[in-house]
């Protein structure tokens, strides 16, 4: 008997299951890729795992190779790493044997267009390469927020982008970068990729440049309180069907602060006509060489618990970093 081929689908709100993925035969162009490690991305994920994406923004949320509609039931997900088993094509079986990401839902095996899947560089470990599409989101706030050098930078949650965010500003010389956060702990995660932490009441004011990656309008409102004169903030966390109420009032005029959204399926214009996604991503899997960067993985689940591990984090996912997901 064939092994069965199992996906996770996502039952808003609260429940998910695995269910059988049969695969098509395999067409000219395509690999097959047979799953090593995915991730979820919680944020997101959990909104959707509970129903929680707006009516309006269904379209604009849908993943490449999701299967199903919002709210539900619907396959998602975007971060998978694994081996090309086979292809079918010069470009597809020049892939066979390699290690390759892909934007792809949690699965066992999948097939997908050749171009769909990128060999991972020298260097980046599979297991570590589950971090790419965060990374790539962390990419895509700073270009959103053009950090310079020497610049005083505050960047307040530190979940998984928002401290890709940090670490990608503090590398640029002569920046002052705090990751701020209200959980004590995420100062051991600062430590280890050498960046300086910062409990809300102890962050440094006349901030350049604020992100804000917390997912609590708490934190947008102190990324207002922390931007200098004409300074800009960057808000990187998506609310879902919640709304962030901000006070505009007082002084927030008068300092002529600019507010702007950053969202990973938009490359900032100054940028759109020399890069592409793909190329977004290259650079994105490039810069995961660090093992330091391993300090964001906090946990790693084989693939069957991951209906009541989304559950988990759906609801109380306190200390929760990546949650990486083990294909056996």
């Amino acid at each position: 008997m064939p092994v069965p081929n199992l996906a996770f689908w996502s039952l808003p709100p609260d429940r998910g299951e695995l269910r059988p993925a049969p695969l098509p035969p395999l067409a000219d162009g395509d690999v097959l890729v047979r799953a090593l490690y995915s991730a979820i991305s919680r944020g997101t994920e959990s909104l959707v795992f509970r129903g929680e994406v707006p009516r309006s923004e269904y379209q604009r949320m849908r993943a490449p190779f999701q299967e199903g509609e919002f709210p539900g039931p619907v396959k998602y997900g975007y971060i998978s790493v694994g081996i090309v088993e086979d292809g079918i094509g010069s470009q597809a079986a020049a892939l066979r044997g390699q290690t390759v990401f892909c934007l792809h839902p949690h699965q066992q095996r999948y097939i997908v267009p050749a171009s769909a899947v990128l060999a991972l560089p020298p260097g980046v470990p599979p297991a570590r390469a589950v971090l790419a599409a965060n990374m790539e989101t962390a990419i895509n706030a700073c270009w959103d927020g053009s950090p310079a050098v020497g610049d005083r930078i505050a960047v307040i949650g530190a979940g998984v982008v928002g401290t890709l965010i940090a670490w990608l500003c503090a590398r640029i010389p002569g920046t002052e970068v705090e990751l701020i956060d209200v959980d004590a702990e995420r100062a051991a995660l600062a430590t280890a990729l050498g960046l300086v932490h910062r409990a809300p009441g102890a962050a440094r004011p006349e901030c350049d440049l604020v992100f804000h990656a917390s997912g609590n309008p708490a934190g947008l409102a102190q990324a207002l309180e922390l931007a200098g004169q004409e300074a800009s903030i960057i808000e990187v966390s998506w609310y879902g069907q919640r709304n962030a109420t901000l006070a505009l009032g007082a002084a927030f005029h008068s300092r002529r602060l600019v507010l702007r959204a950053s969202q990973v399926g938009h490359i900032t214009a100054p940028r759109a006509p020399r890069w592409d996604y793909r190329r977004r991503l290259e650079l994105a899997l490039a810069l995961l060489v660090d093992d330091r960067l391993d300090a964001l993985i906090s946990g790693e689940h084989p693939f069957a618990a991951l209906p009541a591990l989304m559950a988990r984090l759906a609801h109380t996912p306190a200390g929760a970093l990546c949650e990486r997901i083990r294909y056996d």
